[in-house]
């Protein structure tokens, strides 16, 4: 090769006379162990005096294919110069390489004159624009990336993959940046359920449909002529039965799946851009909204724990706002709350410094996976340590509670009861009055002062029924700027993290006799208005004191649905439930996946899932009573045809209601009555613009401009507290439409299937937000008889929405006909019980009297029978495959339909027809969440038997059945002609029952299977009243006919 030294390039003619050695030729070996040739020597005529083999070998030379170590190459200024001709793809390496074979003598000369014509010819062919290819080619034929960098100088061209710092040439004003800029994308799609699933799905129903219409068509036209009664009971459920299937499955025909793109909402709202050139975030404000009643039901460190969660959530901390609703009004609440805040002063920046998932400190400790997985900063360890020594003392500040309230009223008593003393004393003669002194025996805060809620031992106006409103800034509004920590020997080192923690109020409203409060409705609805007063946030996400934020991206993943296209016509997006604590085979379906993985998933495709009382985020607009912007009648019959209706934005003018036509949904009107306070008046129309999606694009309507978020909120000030403490008094929904078109809606136990209901019926539509890790996690009771309860309760919710304007029967034109049917279900699923019980009774009058509900088991029957079963099967396996849920879940569910159905179901429709037609109010006791006290069983409570009235139905059923069994094969082993198809027939439906009523015969049981006495007693009794009832109605007879079957008794 030529030195650094060397001269310019020569000529070919004089390289060529200089020939007095065989050539060089340049090879590299590539990864296969082959040596390739970069001269292409093989190319040229290499006859004559360098012909032999032996002089190509010895002149071989292998190169490196790196830039710095190329054949006939200069390594000087000189060969960056490009020579006047060469191609775009740079200077040939040929003509070096023809040099580097030359510098021998002059001998030979005529020989070396021909072999430089011959390179001469040879390379004036390769340098031809229609040979280019071959420069750029190995001698496998296949494209040489190496060599192409060399001469192309490691030029890749401009994009947004590489920029070339020169340029090249192109214009200078436009740099990688440009080329960065993302299109418009949307913030989420839909992805559909696969056609191979669902359009088989939807083929299964349709034919199990048509085979029940022939079914029950054929069971009329065949009655039973020996047993009318029992023919006729079993027509009568089996019908009802059909109807509720046909309720239950239509609203499923369409479900779909939905993802969100979190990182392009994070571009469209944090990225710095010409509206937003600090980069500051864009995003609306969301206000958090956790409920609790009862400290002793609902632990304080449960609640604490969940406020934690959400004062460590992933999102803007200058955009977000917690608010605590107390309704019973109790310093334990309070006290627990404050310590909460001081908590969360370190729990929030070491959250935010580690990325820990979940951030409920209890949850996350008690993790069982490797706590440093994915963690890479050094002093993790170090500060898990530091912050789990810290949560400890914290739980034990928690737990002392109690007890220091106590003792510190106690003290601060004893100190009036003397003052109070020695006054009257003063004022009697040095001696106390004969009657004594009455103090009252006040809870005292820790500064003092009287407590204004709720007192350790109730007095007038200090009773959960009669206590002042109380609002409590614990937690004020943040810095609209980042503010980071700095190192601290004495705590963790935040330095670059931000240690602001969102603004936190604790709200207990006003109680007074009189006055109806409303349960938990009218506590969020207080808190509706508290909170547009004080942060106003567009929208608003409920939990219950024991759902906590188990994704910390959660309330992202659903703005993500907010602020996309079409946004604006969402009033809530409602996240499935997920429970911990509930024993791994889920006795009493407490998961309830089919649920919340199947029919909420199908109504999400129709106008969108009801609410369910925890984990949605709300439109606050559209919790107003508004109309959306945009919305659709649905006429036909079955709403087959669809129309876009005009809605009137604003406030309702008389003109607005003169020009209402007659027949209007009382739905569909304005709002007007908010009550007396102008500032929350005032926020409405802020809060409504604030909402919208961003206008960034053609297609969005109703949007805002980008940058109308940024600016900060303004501190607060105590004006507007006492404006929010005004707005939480009982008498301030007097004379408005709180309750009845604002807010939550009142009048039912389940307040939440209400109140999603009246949006769906203004036009609005709901989304269900189903994220990869899941957004919340709560607790559910796994005790029997605490399971029911809820149940009850929910059932009786039901019936009361079924005697209701509410009823979707009365609903308006714009809910979608499926939607309707979905809504229909939610009130008439309790009355199912009726059926279902009388069902369940069938198999043993049937084994009692030797009967069945058809004359016989003929082909008929059995091809029918098994038709619906197979259809039924196969709809069910697919379902499971388009919803996710597992097959013992699904069994699961089968079962506790049974066993609530006897039970509460039963029960919420006496209690529901005993309200309508004798007004006798409905109560419902509180779900405990305490946890299990049972440290070496954390499903102790699963074990604990509870007696309650509504184990009496299902117990009766399994006792009569066992009975039944027994009478009806001992009648048919000691018949003379025994009826074995129709015994086979009532054991078969018997042990349907049974194998249905299986979890709760193992509940009655306990841990270690021992049956509690009064399962003894009621056996007995039913066994005993049974037998007699029976001997009763059919007594025996002394002789018997052998066609009777009866067994011939002789004295």
């Amino acid at each position: 090769m030529a030195s650094p030294t060397s001269p310019p390039k020569k000529s070919l003619s004089s390289s060529s006379s200089s020939v007095g050695r065989p050539p060089v030729k340049f090879t590299r070996r590539t990864s296969s162990s082959r040596i390739v040739s970069l001269s292409r020597d093989d190319d040229l005529d290499t006859s004559g005096d360098f012909s032999s083999q032996n002089d190509y070998i010895n002149y071989t030379v292998l190169m490196p294919p790196t830039p710095d170590n190329q054949p006939g190459g200069a390594s000087g200024p000189a060969s960056d110069s490009k020579p006047e001709g060469a191609t775009s793809y740079g200077p040939s390496r040929f003509g070096n390489e023809s040099r580097g074979g030359g510098g021998g003598s002059g001998n030979n000369g005529s020989n070396a004159g021909g072999m430089g014509n011959k390179l001469e010819r040879r390379l004036s062919v390769m340098k031809s624009a229609n040979n280019m290819s071959m420069l750029l080619r190995s001698q496998t034929g296949d494209f040489d990336h190496n060599r192409w960098l060399f001469e192309t100088k490691g030029k890749y061209g401009i994009g947004n993959a590489f920029w070339s710092e020169g340029g090249d040439g192109y214009d200078s004003g436009v740099t990688m940046s440009d080329f960065l800029d993302k299109p418009w994308k949307p913030l989420t799609r839909k992805v559909k359920v696969p056609a191979g699933v669902l359009s088989p799905y939807r083929l299964l129903i349709a034919i199990r449909l048509i085979v029940l219409g022939f079914f029950l068509s054929w069971r009329v036209r065949n009655p039973n002529e020996d047993a009318m009664v029992l023919w006729g009971l079993s027509i009568v459920c089996e019908i009802w039965f059909a109807f509720s299937w046909l309720l239950d499955i239509l609203p499923k025909f369409n479900p779909i799946n939905r993802a969100t793109d979190l990182g392009a909402l994070r571009d469209k709202f944090e990225q710095a851009s010409p509206s937003n050139p600090t980069c500051r975030s864009d995003l609306p404000g969301v206000d958090v909204f956790v409920s609790t009643a009862d400290p002793d039901k609902e632990p304080p460190l449960v609640t604490a724990n969940t406020i934690l969660s959400i004062l460590a959530v992933d999102y803007p901390v200058e955009k977000l706002s917690a608010y605590i609703s107390d309704d019973g009004g109790a310093i334990l609440t309070f006290e627990a709350m404050a310590e909460a805040v001081r908590f969360a002063e370190i729990w929030v920046p070491f959250c935010r410094k580690h990325e820990i998932e979940p951030r409920n400190p209890d949850s996350y400790f008690n993790l069982k996976t490797d706590p440093t997985k994915n963690k890479k900063r050094p002093d993790f360890v170090k500060d898990r340590r530091w912050i789990k020594r810290e949560y400890d003392e914290f739980k034990v500040r928690i737990n002392g509670l109690p007890d220091a309230i106590r003792k510190r009223s106690e003290q601060y008593n004893s100190k009036e009861e003397a003052k109070e003393k020695k006054i009257a004393r003063e004022k009697n003669g040095g001696q106390l009055p004969p009657e004594g002194v009455q103090v009252p025996k006040a809870t005292w805060m820790a500064d003092g002062t009287h407590w204004p809620g709720t007192w350790l031992n109730p007095t007038a106006d200090h009773t959960k029924g009669d206590h002042a409103g109380i609002l409590q800034i614990m937690s004020k509004v943040p810095e609209n700027d980042p503010v980071m920590g700095y190192p601290d020997e004495k705590r963790l080192d935040f330095t670059g993290v931000d240690i602001r923690v969102p603004m936190f109020a604790y709200v207990s409203r006003e109680k007074r006799p009189g006055y109806d409060h409303n349960k938990k409705a009218g506590a969020m609805n207080a808190m509706v208005r508290a909170s547009a007063i004080l942060s106003n946030g567009p929208f608003i996400l409920n939990l219950d004191c024991d759902h906590y934020i188990y994704n910390s991206k959660a309330i992202r993943e659903g703005m993500c649905f907010m602020m996309d296209r079409g946004g604006d016509r969402i009033c809530y997006i409602q996240f499935p439930q997920r429970f911990e604590g509930i024993d791994p085979s889920d006795r009493y379906a407490n998961h309830n996946t089919v649920f919340f993985d199947g029919n909420m998933r199908a109504l999400d495709g129709l106008q969108g899932p009801v609410y369910v009382g925890t984990g949605c985020m709300f439109r606050r607009y559209a919790l107003y009573g508004f109309n959306p912007p945009r919305a659709n009648e649905y006429l036909g019959m079955f709403g087959q045809v669809k129309s876009k209706v005009h809605v009137r934005g604003g406030s309702s003018t008389e003109e607005d209601l003169d020009s209402q036509p007659l027949n209007q949904h009382p739905d569909l009107g304005l709002p007007k009555m908010f009550g007396n306070s102008s500032v929350f008046t005032d926020s409405i129309a802020v809060a409504e613009f604030q909402g919208r999606p961003l206008a960034d694009h053609i297609s969005i309507k109703n949007g805002r401009p980008p940058g109308a978020l940024l600016a900060p909120r303004p501190p607060l000030d105590a004006p507007t507290v006492a404006e929010a403490i005004a707005v939480i008094s009982c008498w301030y929904e007097d004379k408005t439409e709180w309750g009845d078109r604002i807010g939550w809606i009142y009048g039912s136990v389940t307040e939440d299937v209400v109140t999603g209901y009246r949006m769906h019926n203004r036009g609005w539509r709901s989304v269900y937000c189903i994220t990869k890790r899941d957004a919340f996690r709560g607790t559910a009771p796994i005790n029997l008889t605490d399971r029911l309860h809820q149940v009850l309760r929910w059932a009786t919710g039901s019936v009361e929405i079924f005697f209701s304007k509410n009823n979707a029967l009365l609903a308006s034109k714009r809910l979608k006909f499926l939607q309707r049917i979905a809504y229909l279900n939610v009130g008439i699923y309790p009355f199912t019980s009726i059926f279902l019980v009388v069902y369940c009774f069938l198999p043993a009058i049937s084994l009692f009297t030797g009967q069945f509900i058809v004359q016989g088991l003929d082909v008929a029957f059995l091809t029918y029978l098994l038709t619906i079963t197979v259809t039924l099967t196969l709809i069910s396996l697919l379902e499971v495959k388009w919803s996710g849920i597992g097959l013992e879940e699904w069994w699961r569910n089968e079962q506790f339909w049974v066993i609530g159905g006897t039970s509460a179901h039963l029960t919420a429709v006496i209690q529901g027809l005993l309200k309508v037609i004798a007004g006798i109010e409905i109560s419902f006791k509180l779900t405990s969440k305490s946890a299990s006290e049972d440290d070496e069983d954390l499903y102790a409570e699963l074990y604990l038997v509870k007696w309650t009235s509504l184990f009496i139905m299902p117990l009766t059923i399994i006792v009569v059945n066992l009975i039944a069994i027994v009478m009806g094969c001992a009648r048919n082993l000691y018949s003379v002609i025994p009826q074995w198809s129709k015994l086979m027939g009532g054991i078969f439906f018997s042990f349907w029952v049974l194998a249905h009523m299986y979890p709760f015969a193992k509940g009655l049981m306990g841990r270690r299977g021992r049956v509690p006495t009064i399962v003894y007693v009621w056996s007995g009794l039913l066994s005993i009243t049974l037998s007699l009832l029976w001997i009763s109605i059919s007594p025996p007879d002394d002789t018997s006919t052998s066609s009777s079957g009866k067994i011939q008794v002789y004295s």
